[in-house]
This record gives C-alpha cells, structure tokens and sequence, in this order.
C-alpha cells in the first residue's frame, strides 16, 4: 500500500477509533462520570482508557484517546431520536410494513368485499325484490283476481256463485290499490276456494259399517228441552273415495276440515233411518244428498235443519 493510500485512510480509521472510545466510554459511564468530574479529569480519564485498551492488546494513540473523550462531551457520536411528528408517525409506519402490511391489506380486503356484496349484490337484489313485489301487487294479483272471476262466471249453475265473485274481487282489488298484500292475496285466496267448492263433485252417504254411529241426538246447551237429532255422514268422490270437506261446527261456530260429520235432520229422518237399519243392520237408503259440478251446496234427498257438529 502506498503512503498516500495510507494518509487517505488514516482519518475513516481514526474515526472509528474514536467512536470506539466513545462506546467503551458509554459502556463505562460511571468511570467517565468520576473521572471527569475530579481535578484530574481528562489525563487520568485517558490513561485509564489507555489501560483498557492495552489489556484488549490495542494500542490507541493519545489524540485519539483525547478525540474518543472529546466526543463523548461534545455527544458527537449521540443518537437523538427525532420529536414526534406527523412526518416521524409515517416515517415509523412506513418502516414496519411488513409487521403491518399483511393483516391491514386482509382488513382492507374484507371490508372491500363485504361493501362489493352490500352495494353491488344485496342492495340492488333487495331493490329487485321490491320492485317485483310492487308489480306483482298492482299487477300481478289484480289479473289473478279477474281470470278466477271469469273462470267461476263461465262454470257456476247458480248466479249467487258470480255474485260473490265479484265482491270478492272488487274487495281484493280495491286493497291491492291500497297496498294491503295481505288482504289482497286472501282475496285471491277465497276466489279460488270458491272455484275449487265450484268444481267438487261428491256424494253424501250416512256412515253404514259397523262399530260405527251412524246418527246419534243431544240436548243442545241453550235449550235442553229441545232433542237434535244427527245422521253421521261422509261425502265420497266420483271414484268413490271418502273426501275431507271444511264443515261449520255449530256448537263452537268453529270450521274444521273433517272427514265425518253430523248433519242435523228432522226427528222423523233421524227415525226412519234406525229403522233402515235395525231391519237387517244395513242402510238402504243411505244418500242424502249431492254435490254436482257447477254448483255451490249439496242438493239433499231428504229434509235437514242446516246445522252441523265435527265432534260427538
């Protein structure tokens, strides 16, 4: 190595130099207290760290012993860490990204999705929704009401049927204006019960089997000097196949869809159908009544008081 390149390091070597006295200095901070605080101050301070370094085997010049002293004084080689400030919070933040980065950027990404779903899916899917609703109320169930209207006009027999239509319909349109879903769709609803009541054909058959009532007779609890008298009845369809029908109680004045039921008769029907019976155990004659296509109620064969019970 040339003497010049030597000259040119000399000075970064004894820098560190010194900033390695500092530091020995730093790591001793009770030995450069009380050093520099006596009379002798600086020449015993550095032959003491002179003492140091040739135990380490380091030979340190005085200046730069002098330097390392000088430094520590002066705080030359002092880190002061920075005021607070909005420029040092981002500066800090900007540092630890990567302790940060990942979790704030899945918070970031959640929240992101969840705000895509609400104003991208949900929002416009409820909107959908309303919209369909609010056609299907103006619209939608308003043309229910008139096909059900017209398809019970063109099959009753009887015109009380169209009569009842058309206050159901005039009823359920006059609350689908209104908004009033509810009431709207039970109007819908009573037109196609009225339809369907329309389109049922049945038979009505006094029960005839055995281990069974076919007419029994109670005291009504408002007169219990009055006798009814009930034959038990079922109604089949056109196959033959016992029907389930929606039977007033008038007990309770509940309704209730029953398979069974007892229609009120005259005491001389009630009569005349046990002596069917008890002649040879069978019921001859036991139809009482009808339901045909087109019309609204039972055609009976026989006189009946127009009451009925679902429970004895």
């Amino acid at each position: 190595m040339s003497d010049a390149t030597a000259k040119s390091a000399a000075p970064l070597d004894e820098v560190m130099l010194a900033m390695d006295v500092v530091d020995t200095l730093r790591h001793q901070q009770g030995l450069a207290t009380r050093e520099l605080d006596t009379d002798a101050k600086e020449a015993q301070l550095i032959s003491k760290l002179r003492d140091i370094y040739h135990q380490q085997g380091i030979e340190v010049p005085d200046h730069i012993l002098k330097e390392g002293v000088a430094a520590l004084q002066e705080s030359r080689f002092a880190y002061d860490a920075p005021e607070p400030s909005f420029g040092v919070t981002l500066a800090k933040l900007y540092v630890g990204r990567k302790q940060w980065g990942k979790p704030v950027l899945a918070i970031v990404g959640a929240v992101l999705a969840v705000m895509i779903g609400y104003f991208g899916v949900w929002q416009p899917y409820q909107a959908g929704q309303a919209e369909q609703a609010r056609i299907e109320l103006a619209e939608g169930l308003p043309a229910q009401m008139d096909a059900l209207y017209e398809t019970i006009f063109e099959e009753t027999k009887v015109q009380q049927a169209v009569v009842d239509a058309e206050a159901l319909r005039t009823r359920g349109q006059t609350f689908a204006a209104e908004g009033d879903r509810a009431a709207a769709e039970a109007a819908v609803a009573d037109l196609t019960t009225l339809r369907d009541q329309l389109r049922q054909e049945y038979t009505l058959r006094v029960v005839n089997r055995p281990d069974e009532q076919s007419g029994f007779w109670t005291f009504p609890e408002i007169n219990t000097d009055a006798t009814n008298y009930y034959l038990v009845v079922e109604a089949l369809d056109t196959d033959g196949d016992a029907i389930s029908l929606p039977i007033l109680n008038e007990e309770n004045g509940q309704t209730e869809t029953v398979a069974k039921w007892g229609v009120r008769v005259p005491e001389s029907v009630y009569e005349a159908v046990v002596a069917d019976k008890q002649d040879d155990g069978i019921i001859q004659s036991n139809e009482i009544g009808r339901k045909s296509y087109g019309f609204v109620d039972v055609e009976y064969n026989v006189p009946v008081s127009g009451g009925a019970v679902t429970r004895w």
